[in-house]
Order: structure tokens, then C-alpha cells, then sequence
């Protein structure tokens, strides 16, 4: 995580006064650049490490190695193979990627039957589907902002131009102008450069999170295909702790 974070930050500390300079047309330094567009140039500082921290994050999330990993995948089926569908859902518990959760799901509901074991392997996978949409969204919050935040620098430093226009009188006051202009387009410019490659992202990103879905969706299913439910019936494969049990009004039978 923390690696993670490190390379969204260098990443961002470049690219964002490094295309803003480009659009300013100047040749100055970075710092440079940077001062001129601003307090907001700070909020779209944040804007930028949290987009190159999600881009970076939710790529490597959706890997197949990372989702449906080989290793897991082979163990699983060779446990399958020998019928230990209880050293199954064991070794799934002790593995942390979405593969071992959706297949420990689905061994805890074996015992209910076919219906029911696709059912939670199906909510398994949507919830994962959900929790990883979720981050992806984040994404395009950060297009649809980072413009506005761009513009609100803008507008504020206009203000400030046309302020000092009108004290000082039109005459020496256009060239000044002129100047301020030019130095607040670089919080629009800067607020654009975050929103195009974030919303790219996104697209992309919803894209590839849809195929590591489908596959790991694949690769469950094709586990517990001709799975004999009639012989694990009412089996508690998943023995877990439960907490539900007849209602405290009823009577226990005498003897």
C-alpha cells in the first residue's frame, strides 16, 4: 500500500506542473508554474495522487493473478478431485483472494443444494463486482471535479486581475491584465490535465474489471460443476458458528 501510494505521488508531483508549464507557454521551473495557478493548484495536487493511486490500485486488483490466482485455483481443484470438500473450504478461508471467497461461499451453502450454492456464489461475485465499481467511480468523481476545482481558480484570479485593472486605470492597467490572464489559465489548464487521463481511466478500468469478473465468475462455476448435492445433503461444510435456534416461547419436549 504504501509503494503504492509513493508512486501515485511522484507520478502526480510531475505530471501535473509539468503539462500545466506546457500550457502556460512560458519557461519556467516547475515551482514555478505551479505558484501561478494558485490555492487551488493544491486541491488539484490531492485530485491527482488519488487518481494515479486508484489507477495503479485498481489495476493491480484486477489482475488474474491477483483474482482468480493459479494457485488457488489448482488447490481447490485437486481438493474436489479427492471429494474433501471440508479441506476445501479450509484452504479457501486461508487465502485472501476473491477466488477462495467466492468458493468458500459456495462450499458454506452446499448443503442447501444446487439452487442454493449458485446463488452464493452469485452474490459472492457481485458483491466483489460492487466493491471494486465502487473505487472505479471514484475515478470519474474526480473528472467531473477536478474542472470545476480548475475553474473556481480561474474565476478567483480574474477576479483579482479585474480588481487591479479598475485601480489602476485602463491604460497601465491592460498590460498587468494581460499577465493575470495568463497566469490563472494555468488552474483551468491544470484542472483539465487531471480529468482527461481520470476519465480515460475509468472507462478502461470499468472495462477490465468486467472481464476479471467474467472469468472469475467462469472459474467458480466450472468448480462446482457436477458436484454430487444429493450426497452432501444438509452438510455443514462450512462449520461455522450459528446463531439462530427455536424460539424461546416453545416448549422442550419432557424426557
Amino acid at each position: 500500500m504504501k509503494k503504492i501510494f509513493h508512486q501515485a505521488l511522484y507520478a502526480a508531483l510531475l505530471l501535473l506542473p509539468l503539462t500545466a508549464s506546457a500550457a502556460a507557454g512560458k519557461d519556467q521551473n516547475l515551482l514555478g508554474v505551479y505558484r501561478e495557478g494558485g490555492w487551488v493548484m493544491h486541491l488539484l495536487l490531492v485530485c491527482s495522487i488519488a487518481m494515479v493511486w486508484l489507477i495503479i490500485d485498481i489495476w493491480l486488483r484486477t489482475t488474474r493473478a491477483k483474482m482468480t490466482p493459479d494457485e488457488d485455483v489448482t488447490m481447490a481443484q485437486e481438493l474436489f478431485r479427492a471429494g474433501d470438500y471440508l479441506g476445501a473450504y479450509q484452504a479457501m478461508k486461508g487465502s485472501l483472494s476473491p477466488f477462495a471467497e467466492v468458493v468458500r461461499a459456495g462450499l458454506g451453502s452446499i448443503g442447501y443444494g444446487k439452487v442454493a450454492t449458485e446463488e452464493a456464489i452469485y452474490a459472492t461475485v457481485d458483491k466483489l463486482s460492487s466493491t471494486l465499481q465502487t473505487r472505479i467511480n471514484y475515478l470519474s468523481v474526480i473528472g467531473v471535479c477536478a474542472p470545476m476545482i480548475g475553474l473556481l481558480g480561474t474565476v478567483g484570479g480574474m477576479k483579482g486581475a479585474f480588481g487591479s485593472l479598475g485601480g489602476a486605470g485602463l491604460s497601465s492597467g491592460v498590460g498587468e491584465l494581460a499577465g493575470h490572464i495568463g497566469e490563472v489559465l494555468v488552474a483551468t489548464a491544470a484542472g483539465l490535465l487531471v480529468a482527461i487521463p481520470a476519465f480515460m481511466a475509468f472507462y478502461f478500468l470499468r472495462n477490465k474489471l468486467q472481464g476479471a469478473i467474467h472469468h472469475l465468475h467462469e472459474k467458480s462455476e466450472h468448480l462446482f460443476r457436477n458436484t454430487p448435492y444429493d450426497y452432501l445433503k444438509d452438510a455443514d461444510v462450512g462449520q461455522e458458528e450459528t446463531y439462530a435456534a427455536l424460539p424461546n416461547w416453545l416448549q422442550a419436549p419432557e424426557g
